[in-house]
């Protein structure tokens, strides 16, 4: 079992307005999920949750838009909030997570104080056309080539349980190991009825695999992640997870879905004898 594990937290600066179609996503404005939608979140409760997870021994600190990339508007106000959180949880870690993404926009976002940048792959390049069709799969691994050139920290990984094979799955992992990310976010779909997709079929012994699949096959990355859907997968089991070679989780709420309380988790690992990490190595 890991002894030491970094904790994220992830904040929603801008909830459901995105025009693209990905079938998972209920930000999609396609599908009319019942979410909550609006265009910038207020600057003083985004600063209000940086100072929560930051004071709940959290590492990273995400701030995640939900259009298909940034835009002059959407880069500006990124830069806002980063410097604004950095003024009250200066411990934090700050992570951008906007969509595509040129070389440009990733230096201005550097220079704002954005450590690192995360944009996932989500699935393979031959299953991705099945979940959306708005945008390419290559695309995708473009960004995340960007992040790499702009010096920034790669966050990448994907979702599972969206009707993808296991061979989907070895073709995603392969390909975020060939970008050496420095941090892999495994996450489990979580279904919204407004959504065409069929609900997560996926047991608990599968997803459990698909962490250990994930370690064994991105060697490059030094953090597996289980974020998204891991409340729905594994409850309040974090053993598991980490026998299974997690060493990171998201704690708190995700983007659309409500996660466990912050210090549930703290007292989980607690228990565990699993210390938390106050730096990235």
């Amino acid at each position: 079992m890991q002894k030491k594990i970094f904790l994220c937290s992830i904040c929603n600066i801008n909830s459901g307005t995105c025009n693209e179609d990905c079938k998972f996503c209920s930000q999609s404005v396609r599908y009319k999920a019942d979410i909550e939608r609006y265009k910038q979140k207020d600057i003083e409760r985004i600063k209000e949750e940086a100072l929560n997870a930051q004071n709940n021994g959290a590492l990273g600190f995400c701030l995640v838009t939900s259009n298909k990339g940034l835009d002059d508007k959407t880069l500006s106000f990124v830069c806002e909030v980063a410097k604004e959180v950095q003024k009250v949880a200066p411990k934090l870690r700050l992570i951008g997570c906007n969509g595509t993404a040129s070389l440009e926009q990733l230096l201005t976002l550097k220079e704002a104080g954005i450590k690192t940048y995360n944009h996932n792959l989500e699935t393979s390049k031959s299953y991705y056309p099945n979940i959306c069709t708005t945008h390419s799969w290559q695309e995708r691994y473009e960004t995340c080539q960007n992040v790499k050139k702009a010096g920034l920290m790669l966050i990448s990984g994907g979702i599972f349980g969206l009707g993808e094979t296991q061979e989907d799955r070895i073709s995603m992992l392969d390909a975020l190991n060939s970008l050496e990310p420095d941090s892999v976010p495994i996450n489990f779909y979580h279904h919204n009825p407004a959504l065409e997709l069929e609900p997560n079929p996926l047991s608990k012994e599968e997803a459990l695999s698909l962490i250990t699949l994930t370690k064994e096959r991105v060697y490059t990355s030094p953090r597996i992640m289980v974020a998204g859907g891991r409340e729905l997968m594994f409850g309040d089991d974090l053993a598991s997870i980490l026998e299974a070679g997690a060493n990171s989780i998201v704690i708190g709420n995700y983007l659309t879905t409500k996660g466990g309380a912050m210090s549930k988790d703290l007292e989980a690992l607690a228990s565990l004898g699993v210390s938390i990490a106050s730096s990235v190595e």
